[in-house]
């Protein structure tokens, strides 16, 4: 198992120069984690991904975080906004886990972006921003057309009974105590998309994500009650089109489009190489490979023992937990056993063709780790290279833990990637 071709982690800022190799011309570099909360992971990715950017022009960071809470960062970070610092920037970050993004890594790599000399966007592409897109939909429309934002605050008036309970409103959906704003959110957004040229470029584009948004959102909690697959591939579906949406703005406005990609390991490690894959679920991984073959890059992260940010609860605060030694017949344990603490390879059938592998979420519960954050993969199908620390240590939430200790709870929302 010594010759799986390791290269060690050294700390030297040549560590990954074979891994920019590998990147060759690829426009899409994946780029995972094996938790929501583990410095080393944050701190790698950020360091890749400035590499890619000043080495190989990289001009977007597109994360799994809502649009409109990233679109300040870019804004920030391309010195369009208000924001004096990057702690302001990261100021609409406030669902949970608000640790995911407002934590000491991040803000680093956003003040980074904004003095690095190039231009170079911050995106966010998950879905769960309902209520915040909608009303940055009317902001938009009230600048330029308010007769425009009259008739968008009518249609998404739908909401309205539902306050901001965005699962209520799949539930009462679902099971016909309510009618469906569907119609409404889908005339919304092709209303925009019709008079986009009344907003700037960069206004226009902003503001239709943001009714694309709202519009697979709906589904989305609609979704919700009709199992797991169907609302986890609308999301990464999601996700994977925001992708190229933003490529192809990129290629028309400079010409250029190259994008980092960060999200946890389960939404970039092909899913065909996975348990969700054979229960019919597909992501973003998956997706990008199936769309642009041999132009992504995918990497993953796998870590053995150390400690976490997560929660115990979903909505609950966050917690400095302590990561149990992974367990036998992993991944994990395997890298472990290699004797080099620190790590990354390109996974060979040498691995094995189907082990564990460990996922945490924004919750991890080790009294019940293999049910709720264990699944068997392939390595070597599901990502190009896989980057090993063998103990870590929890990402520092910017209002620190108020819970730092290995508190354990009981099985609720396992995973929550």
């Amino acid at each position: 198992m010594r010759d799986l071709g390791l290269r060690e982690l050294t700390g030297s800022p040549r560590d990954y120069d074979d891994l920019l190799t590998l990147a060759g011309d690829a426009h899409f570099v994946l780029i995972g984690e094996a938790s929501h909360g583990t410095h080393e992971l944050y701190r790698d990715r950020a360091e890749i991904t400035k590499r890619l950017i000043v080495e190989k022009g990289f001009n977007a960071v597109a994360v799994e975080a809502d649009w409109p809470d990233a679109y300040r960062v870019n804004r920030f970070v391309r010195r369009q906004g208000g924001d004096q610092d990057a702690v302001e920037a990261l100021g609409d970050f406030k669902r949970f886990p608000t640790w995911m993004w407002r934590n000491a890594d991040v803000l680093d790599f956003a003040g980074w972006l904004r003095e690095c000399g190039r231009d170079v966007g911050f995106y966010g592409v998950d879905l769960y921003s309902l209520f915040t897109s909608i009303e940055k939909v009317i902001e938009s429309l009230e600048r330029v057309d308010p007769e425009a934002a009259r008739r968008a605050r009518r249609r998404y008036a739908c909401f309205d009974h539902f306050g901001e309970d965005s699962q209520m409103y799949g539930y009462a959906t679902t099971f016909g105590v309510s009618e469906s704003c569907e119609d409404e959110v889908i005339a919304q957004l092709v209303e925009l998309r019709r008079n986009a040229t009344r907003l700037a470029p960069d206004d226009a584009f902003y503001a239709e994500q943001n009714a694309r948004l709202v519009a697979n959102a709906e589904r989305y909690y609609r979704s919700m009650f009709g199992g797991r697959a169907s609302s986890w591939n609308l999301r990464d579906t999601h996700m994977t089109d925001t992708i190229d949406a933003l490529a192809a703005y990129l290629r028309r406005t400079s010409g250029e489009a190259r994008i980092v990609v960060w999200a946890h390991n389960s939404h970039l490690g092909d899913a065909r190489a996975t348990e969700m894959g054979r229960g019919g679920e597909v992501n973003v991984g998956q997706l990008m490979r199936e769309r642009h073959g041999d132009d992504v890059r995918s990497i993953g992260f796998t870590t053995y023992t150390g400690t976490v940010t997560a929660a115990s609860d979903w909505d609950g605060p966050a917690e400095r937990k302590s990561v149990r030694p992974a367990m036998r017949g992993s991944y994990e344990l395997l890298f472990h056993e290699l004797g080099v603490p620190n790590f990354w390879l390109v996974p060979t059938p040498e691995l094995g063709e189907v082990l564990l592998e460990r996922a945490i979420g924004v919750i991890y519960m080790p009294e019940t780790e293999r049910q709720s954050h264990y699944f068997h993969a392939s390595l070597p199908r599901q990502f190009d290279a896989v980057i090993h620390y063998d103990t870590t240590r929890a990402v520092e939430p910017l209002e620190r833990w108020p819970i730092a200790h290995t508190a354990e709870a009981p099985e609720t929302y396992p995973t929550a990637v």
